[in-house]
């Protein structure tokens, strides 16, 4: 009897082994494509659920923006006779150091409120830049000789890491608030004294403009929160000031970012597309 080794064969061309073998290749390609489908749907799904916080954080912002430009405006007209009055007092209590130094604390009250006022309308405004062309290290020296003052009262260091050829597109006004709330945040962050530093990095599309400091930096919620409106971790902050932030940089196209340094204390990023500030005018 001999012993015949040639394998079975299907229609008397390809084996049994050959069909097993392309049958489990088959297999494991439609495994990796449910896998790489299934990844591409929460992918998908993710994204979506992304898209969808934001349309509604619009929506909210849209809602809120209306009905805080009505009361800081009804607030702000008030504000004039009451600010009038005060100062038809202070004439009459001249001599009187007590009742001075009472009436200086209440209008300290109203310097906040109408401060307060001042930032609600700022976050409601909706104009459009007014394009100018400005060297950056020129903002950075504008606002660390604005809060030269304050600066050398709590020992912080400012540095303009801006290189001074380096040119900006954006309106200088929104810009120079934009910074200005930032640098005044990160004073906040270092009362016993510090460095704080604003510099600038140009990419092929975009440009970035950095203020950073050596506090504390920021928790985790804070990074999540920070730029949400009326969200603060200061006693008496409005929570508007890093909204502004917010707003000014969408209204220029871009972003901002709030992050840990890697040495310590918080950096925020404000990215400007290169292509509007090339093309606007």
């Amino acid at each position: 009897m001999t012993n015949d080794t040639t394998p079975l064969t299907l229609d008397g061309s390809a084996s049994l082994e050959t069909v097993l073998a392309a049958w489990h290749t088959a297999t494991v390609r439609l495994e990796q494509t449910h896998e790489t489908l299934r990844g591409e749907v929460r992918r998908l799904t993710e994204e979506l659920k992304a898209k969808n916080r934001q349309l509604a954080r619009k929506n909210r912002l849209a809602d809120l923006g209306q009905m805080a430009s009505h009361v800081a405006h009804e607030v702000r007209n008030n504000l004039v006779p009451v600010t009038l009055y005060l100062s038809l007092l202070r004439r009459r209590i001249h001599s009187d150091p007590e009742s001075l130094r009472i009436l200086d604390k209440i209008t300290a009250g109203f310097t906040d409120l109408d401060a307060t006022v001042h930032d609600l309308l700022q976050f409601t405004s909706d104009r459009d830049p007014q394009w100018h062309v400005f060297p950056a290290a020129t903002l950075g020296d504008d606002l660390f000789g604005s809060l030269a003052p304050q600066l050398a009262a709590q020992a912080i260091r400012a540095v303009n890491d801006a290189p001074p050829g380096d040119l900006i597109r954006a309106d200088y006004d929104m810009l120079r608030r934009a910074m200005l709330n930032l640098f005044l945040n990160a004073l906040d962050a270092m009362p016993e004294g510090g460095v704080l530093r604003f510099g600038l990095t140009t990419g092929q599309h975009e440009l970035a403009l950095q203020v950073s400091d050596s506090g504390v930096g920021l928790s985790e919620d804070a990074v999540r929160k920070v730029f949400e409106p009326f969200f603060t971790t200061k006693p008496g902050g409005t929570g508007l000031g890093l909204a502004i932030v917010y707003r000014i940089a969408e209204a220029h196209g871009g972003r901002v970012t709030a992050a840990n340094g890697p040495d310590g204390g918080a950096v925020f990023t404000l990215t400007i597309p290169r292509s509007i500030r090339e093309n606007a005018a």
